[in-house]
């Protein structure tokens, strides 16, 4: 069910709601290879110790943990996991000595404390590799033994009781309202809206509140701004000339999909390649549009 979540998360919602939901999760084996490593070792260590082998220094390469781990021909080995003192790599990014840091200074280039911290964690935990994470798995956690009426208010009561905190009060019917529709919708409920859900005394008024907001049609024109800019939609193509395009049926597709509360692989499917499926029409070839955002140089009229 679409956003069932918000049917408990938006009654406790507070400042500090959003990062306890994202740090429920936090690793404590150490730190995250795809959210905290990786991005360390791409942005400092991959332009020498990366997949290009033209550029690579000394043999040695980071992005794959069997290079990394390998014996060097200087003897040497970047990375022994769980051992810090024959990992030449803590040795090179804790050092003082301006020929033997890493990264060296004349790239301009250094290591945060912070970041090195995540680094010598990494390695004493074990130096784990991920592939990227939209290749693996997802993997349901054990819910928490806190209370709560919904799994997620399952997490957030256990890290509340883990940092020694506690909910703030359940929010008003017409506090509760309000946020509803603009997190849904986007606009706050009408005074007829608001007045009917706070007379509205039946257990089930928030949840066919929801419901009823899903199945607006705002709702889908609320979410798809979202897609829409991050695809670069706008109904000119830009540069000097700006020119008119005709665009929109992307647009009214993308609302039309989550309306419809489209699977997300055949969302992106028909997005990549909606002209040639078998049931392909002219609707589902709209999606397709989709490669026309963003193609928009100087040219002829009519070019987009």
């Amino acid at each position: 069910m679409r956003h069932s979540f918000v049917w408990s998360a938006l009654r406790w919602a507070t400042p500090s709601f959003l990062w306890l939901l994202l740090s429920v999760s936090a690793i404590s084996a150490g730190p995250d290879f795809n959210r905290e490593v990786r991005p360390v070792l791409s942005n400092r260590c991959f332009k020498c110790h990366g997949p290009d082998e033209e550029n690579q220094e000394a043999g040695l390469r980071l992005d794959h943990r069997e290079a990394a781990l390998a014996e060097l021909d200087s003897g040497m080995t970047a990375i022994v996991p769980g051992d810090l003192t024959a990992s030449e790599l803590v040795a090179r990014i804790t050092s003082n000595d301006p020929d033997l840091v890493m990264p060296p200074p004349h790239t301009k280039v250094s290591l945060t404390a912070a970041e090195k911290q995540v680094l010598i964690d990494w390695v004493a935990a074990g130096a784990d590799y991920q592939p990227h994470w939209a290749f693996i798995k997802p993997v349901l956690p054990e819910l928490p033994a806190a209370t709560g009426q919904h799994p997620i208010d399952r997490f957030v009561d256990a890290r509340l009781t883990e940092e020694g905190l506690a909910r703030c009060n359940e929010a008003d019917k017409a506090t509760l309202c309000r946020r509803v529709f603009l997190d849904l919708i986007g606009l706050p409920p009408s005074p007829a809206e608001l007045d009917a859900f706070l007379a509205d005394q039946s257990p089930d008024a928030y949840e066919r509140m929801v419901e009823q907001l899903l199945a607006s049609p705002r709702y889908g024109e609320r979410w798809a701004r979202r897609w829409l800019d991050l695809a670069r939609y706008a109904d000119t193509n830009g540069y000097e000339k700006d020119r008119p395009r005709t665009i929109w049926p992307y647009r009214d597709w993308v609302i039309r999909a989550l309306n419809a509360d489209m699977p997300f692989d055949q969302f992106t499917i028909r997005q990549i390649a909606g002209d040639m499926l078998p049931e392909a029409t002219a609707r589902l070839s709209s999606a397709t549009l989709r490669w026309l955002i963003g193609l928009a140089p100087p040219g002829p009229p009519g070019w987009a």
